[in-house]
């Protein structure tokens, strides 16, 4: 996907994190088929996944109460107004670098 010219003259520093993005998001499909071709949910149908171009990875920092908020570009690729429901999956991000 990433090798496609758009035409569009994106920076270096853009055109590595479209290609990180993607790769994520290949990496997350093949995990996803490996889990469910080992038996993981045998009812999966495997044109479901599909579905997940309808997602978004990203870090974002846990805000007071609890709360994190979902970046602007992600809501806006996702089609995500306020007050639509979301499933989150949370992943602690480990910092060995206690700097921050």
């Amino acid at each position: 996907m990433a090798d496609e010219d758009d035409g569009l003259m994106w920076p270096p520093m853009f055109k590595g994190m479209q290609q990180a993005s993607e790769n994520a998001m290949e990496q997350q499909q093949q995990l996803m088929k490996q889990m469910f071709a080992s038996g993981g949910m045998p009812s999966f149908d495997m044109n479901q996944l599909g579905a997940m171009s309808q997602m978004a990875t990203f870090k974002t920092r846990v805000q007071s109460g609890g709360r994190i908020s979902i970046p602007d570009a992600e809501r806006e690729a996702l089609g995500i107004d306020e007050g639509d429901i979301v499933q989150a999956v949370v992943l602690p991000v480990t910092n060995n670098n206690n700097s921050e």
